[in-house]
């Protein structure tokens, strides 16, 4: 969500013109800025969110792996559980 709204802020720095002013939130207050210095920050923004989505989407990747081991080896222990259960006759 927050790289969508740093997209879409380039996107409306980039229809403004040089001339026009510019500000940013700081805490409770708007403070004018330059608009090479906004684009600037905003693109750092960008390339940082882009690449926590990418290091997280890894994290998941892993996780659904390990989490698909742990259900197949839950699995084989209960299966096993239930063929020493069952007495010698009895199928």
């Amino acid at each position: 969500m927050e790289l969508a709204e740093t997209e879409k802020a380039l996107e409306e720095l980039t229809k403004a013109a040089d001339s026009e002013s510019i500000y940013k939130f700081a805490g409770n207050l708007l403070v004018k800025v330059e608009k090479n210095a906004m684009v600037k920050e905003l693109n750092e923004k960008k390339e940082l969110g882009s690449t926590r989505k990418m290091v997280l989407a890894k994290q998941e990747g892993r996780f659904r792996e390990n989490l698909k081991d742990l259900q197949v080896k839950i699995d084989g222990a209960v299966k096993g559980k239930q063929a020493q259960e069952q007495p010698p006759g009895d199928a």
